[in-house]
């Protein structure tokens, strides 16, 4: 199911009128919904009026921005003409992969999903061939959409494992047999002639999840808990925090006490998803299906299958207790397809955490499910592409 419209940022403004950089703030003001006429953005930004008209005209005549109706000024003057942000100005498209499938979809800048669909996508292909399978249900889907790839404007891919953005490329990913500094992010962009930005998954889903939520629910930490285990850190100004080389949030790999003996496949012992994620539980139960196997389990109430399963949100929650501490994040949320088909997860953590944390750090803090599901990534991705398309680098392509 395709998600609802989630907040853009809203951009920091200045006095300087560079007009790439004027048409930025304008139109990210009117896609965010700060300002929707004419005085607001001069309100908004502190240009003046003319400046603000002479630019915004131009967004108008390049067909970026509407004037759609009028809205009521409460008072003698004249109505303002009510801003939007012209949806097929331009589209993206996003991808959202996992181990084993991937969700896709295309969206236009005012967020409307014209296409989705979920295929099957095998990460141990290599990056030659899988990404070879996914440009083919990429050029599909828009097929279906009825958009034609010049109207791409921008392509956001999450992957499952570490990612250096800067550089649209897969750092030693644990699960990713021979990603390692392929350079995903050029590779898609030159067949889709356009912006390609790459990064982790859950990165993604923090994003997409902290948009949809009011702002004052930020600092957001958002844990995926499913073949492994991995973190998105967004911000309270609502940004993804990613560190100095885009490592920020990869937990899984935080060492737990007593689990000498269990090696991850990152090559170290002990780590939090060898021990705790769905596919450890699957391995203790000697099960040879995969996470949706272990969903149904749960589904249907196996004892043995919820048994071990709490037993790893317990062990989860030893380790989110410890970011309480590190982070005071205002809301943690949970995702992931094992978390949904079982309160079993969110009740286990949530339990150690009120437990071991401190007062100080829990008693504003909400411990919840995911609000967007299994669309977290999918909103996330739209809404770093959109944002890239009104940066002023992207924002002058639009622009003639």
């Amino acid at each position: 199911m395709a998600w609802k419209p989630v907040r853009l940022a809203v951009p920091g403004t200045s006095g300087r009128a560079d007009g790439n950089l004027v048409h930025s703030a304008l139109a990210r003001l009117i896609a965010s919904g700060a300002a929707d006429s004419r005085g607001d953005l001069v309100r908004e930004t502190g240009l003046s009026r003319s400046t603000v008209n002479h630019h915004l005209d131009a967004l108008i005549a390049a067909g970026v921005v509407v004037e759609s109706g009028v809205r009521s000024s409460g008072g003698r003057g004249r109505p303002a003409h009510r801003l939007a942000l012209a949806p097929r100005a331009g589209v993206v498209i996003v991808a959202d992969s996992g181990v084993h499938s991937a969700r896709l979809a295309v969206a236009d800048l005012g967020q409307n999903v014209l296409a989705e669909t979920q295929v099957a996508l095998d990460i141990a292909l290599g990056p030659e061939r899988a990404l070879d399978e996914l440009t083919g249900h990429l050029r599909a889907l828009l097929a279906t959409a009825e958009v034609a790839e010049a109207e791409v404007k921008a392509l956001v891919l999450g992957l499952p494992g570490p990612v250096d953005p800067r550089m649209g490329m897969p750092v030693r990913p644990p699960i990713m047999p021979g990603w390692d500094g392929f350079p995903v992010g050029a590779t898609m962009s030159e067949r889709f002639g356009c912006a390609a930005l790459v990064d982790n998954e859950v990165n993604l889903m923090a994003l997409g999840e902290a948009r949809a939520l009011p702002p004052e629910e930020s600092p957001l930490l958002f844990l995926k808990i499913g073949t492994g285990i991995g973190g998105g850190i967004v911000s309270a100004a609502g940004e993804l925090h990613r560190g100095a080389d885009g490592a920020a949030g990869d937990i899984g790999h935080i060492r737990v006490p007593g689990a000498d003996d269990v090696v991850c496949q990152c090559g170290n012992v002990g780590c939090v998803e060898a021990v705790a994620s769905a596919g450890a539980v699957l391995r203790r139960l000697e099960h040879d299906g995969g996470i949706e196997d272990l969903a149904r389990l749960l589904r249907d109430g196996d004892p043995a299958a919820v048994r071990l399963t709490r037993s790893a949100a317990a062990t989860i929650g030893e380790v989110v207790a410890m970011l309480v501490h590190f982070y005071n994040p205002k809301r943690i949320v949970l995702g992931g397809l094992i978390t949904a088909a079982s309160d079993d997860v969110l009740a286990g953590v949530r339990s150690v955490v009120y437990r071991r944390a401190l007062p100080l750090a829990t008693r504003h803090l909400s411990l919840a499910a995911s609000t967007l599901g299994r669309s977290a990534g999918l909103a996330g991705a739209a809404v770093a592409a959109i944002e890239n398309v009104l940066a002023p680098p992207g924002i002058s392509d639009l622009i003639p």
